[in-house]
């Protein structure tokens, strides 16, 4: 009979044993709260006018830090809402039917258009403060990254290996556990790929979140991208070139920092029977594997667990989900559920079509806005098309190839999450010079902050395919165009359908600021239901007619293409 010893190991003593390092990631993990908590603080002060953003370069330490801040707090909320709405989507065949569609809807329609309206509300919750432009600011760079999140997860849920279900059964874990043990690790990879891209993606919006308006009175929001549009709106490329210098110093340090250490970290949720030779390595993780610091939180975390699963285990119940299905039952709640959700949209129709139709133009106003949205359409279909001709062949050689991946992480980091808009004005600068209409650039407007969207979802899905299945394709003498049909596309198929919706949604939310561009004193628009939306900011009748109608586009093409290539995804592609 074994005995557990009462008292730790020498070799436990030894690893809890305080040393320089431990000293040192101690105090470093003090400095950065106390940075959070010193710039935080500024964010409870009276509310500053425009005028009050000094382009001097040497406030740009403090614009980077108050910007990085708001991102940070939205990426928390949009883990959060993506791992909940997922869960929902995925396990309920019911809420999947709402929610999908919904989430196709609402990651397409540009939460700019109506940023006003959001504005508007949290200041009136914290009125004479900062906070409640702050609050705007957060709510509109999260929901330029929840979507993205989501959508991955949601894919990793419904294409889990059959085993899994297997085994939580057999073990009798609780839906909770299951969760924490089961889903989630075994999303880790496209979580931390795409929150990645997500992150990036988000400082496209930066810019129009910290600079709102409320009524004909303009606030700015100390910050990197409230610096660089007061540089573009003055025409001082100079000063745009600093916010620039800045901007790749922030993605560098954030990513050397934070998301190199999370793609090395998550390697170890791979799902292999052969272990790579190559993996990602990270110095920063380096390091906090040699600190005691993950040994003792890892102790004080095995205390609070247990008393966490058991409590949690009781709430969920067990993951117990039955083959059997009662059809007339079914039958009966899909049924219900139809009529009570179909009442609920049809009276919210008709609330907002009689509300459109209060607007100058009256319900004539869909004749414009369905011809602007066809033409938004077809550049929305360019844009994915060429991006993924481009960047498949690209993300599958990034992904399968983890040397290449660790010295292109940081180079594709920085394209990614540096915003399109930043360098917008040397663009019209181009346009103008060439003599290039918007009706045209604004193709290339989108793609600069939309293109990445299939190119990280690849690497994703090129990096979590099991070492043995490219070995096994090896030992077989399988190459060329076979190995792409027999292997590559149907591994990366799943993640590719998230990364070509996601940048046709992005594609459709860049457009509200691609498709019109002011540069020194200069605004150059594009037909299309992007500037449509844009130039009826304070018309709301038709802003919500525009809004109707890319709901319209977004939710045909859902329906005609992206269902049916989920449902590919799903039952064909899955990885079983």
């Amino acid at each position: 009979m074994a005995v557990t010893p009462t008292f730790p190991s020498r070799e436990t003593l030894s690893r809890l044993r305080f040393r320089p390092l431990d000293v040192g990631v101690g105090i470093a993990v003090l400095l950065l709260v106390y940075i959070i908590v010193r710039v935080g603080a500024g964010a409870r002060a009276p509310v500053h006018g425009s005028a009050t953003i000094s382009l001097a370069p040497s406030n740009l330490p403090y614009y980077a830090a108050r910007s990085l801040l708001r991102m940070f707090i939205a990426l928390v909320f949009s883990y959060a809402f993506s791992l909940s709405y997922a869960y929902v989507a995925a396990r309920s065949r019911r809420w999947r039917r709402v929610l999908i569609p919904a989430l196709d809807i609402l990651q397409s329609v540009p939460v700019l258009g109506f940023l006003a309206i959001t504005v508007t509300f949290f200041v009136r919750l914290f009125p004479g403060s900062e906070l409640g432009f702050e609050c705007a600011s957060i709510f509109a760079v999260f929901t330029s990254q929840a979507w993205n999140i989501t959508f991955s997860f949601y894919h990793s849920l419904i294409s889990q290996p059959s085993e899994f279900d297997e085994a939580s059964k057999l073990m009798g874990l609780s839906r909770w556990k299951r969760f924490w043990t089961i889903d989630v690790p075994g999303g880790a990879i496209g979580l931390v790929w795409n929150g990645m891209m997500s992150f990036g993606g988000s400082w496209f919006f930066l810019t129009a979140s910290e600079y709102v308006a409320v009524g004909t009175t303009h606030y700015t929001l100390p910050g990197v991208g409230s610096y660089v549009g007061v540089a573009e709106r003055e025409g001082k490329l100079g000063y745009v070139l600093y916010g620039i210098i800045t901007m790749i110093i922030i993605i560098l340090v954030v990513n050397f920092f934070f998301w190199r250490p999370l793609v090395a970290y998550v390697e170890k949720f791979r799902v292999e029977q052969s272990e790579s030779d190559l993996k990602a390595r990270s110095f920063i993780l380096d390091l906090l594997h040699r600190s005691s610091w993950p040994a003792v939180l890892g102790r004080g975390r095995s205390v609070l667990a247990q008393p966490v699963n058991a409590f949690m285990g009781r709430l969920t119940g067990l993951d117990d989900r039955s083959l059997a299905s009662h059809a007339a039952r079914r039958r009966a709640g899909d049924l219900a559920f139809m009529v009570f959700l179909t009442l609920l949209l049809g009276y919210g129709l008709y609330s907002m079509l009689a509300f459109i139709a209060t607007g100058s133009d009256g319900l004539a106003v869909f004749g414009t806005t369905f011809y602007d949205g066809l033409l938004t359409f077809l550049r929305v279909v360019v844009v994915v098309a060429v991006s993924s001709a481009i960047w498949v062949p690209v993300g599958v050689w990034i992904g399968f190839n983890p040397r290449v991946a660790q010295f292109m992480q940081p180079i594709v980091q920085v394209f990614a999450s540096f915003p399109a808009n930043f360098i917008f004005p040397f663009a019209i600068v181009i346009f103008l010079a060439i003599h290039l209409s918007l009706n045209f650039g604004a193709i290339v407007l989108m793609a600069l902050g939309t293109q990445w969207y299939v190119l990280f979802n690849v690497i994703a899905g090129a990096s979590a395919v099991p070492s043995d299945l490219k070995e096994a394709m090896d030992n077989l003498g399988v190459s060329g165009w076979d190995r792409w049909r027999r292997l590559v596309l149907p591994a990366i198929f799943p993640a590719y359908v998230t990364g070509a919706i996601t940048a046709a949604g992005g594609a459709w939310n860049a457009t509200i600021v691609a498709e019109i561009v002011t540069y020194n004193h200069t605004t150059l628009v594009a037909k299309g239901l992007g500037s449509f939306i844009a130039l009826n900011t304070g018309h709301l009748p038709a802003l919500f007619a525009g809004l109707l109608v890319m709901s319209v586009y977004v939710t045909g093409l859902n329906a005609l293409l992206w269902r049916r290539l989920y449902r590919l995804a799903e039952t064909r592609f899955a990885l079983a």
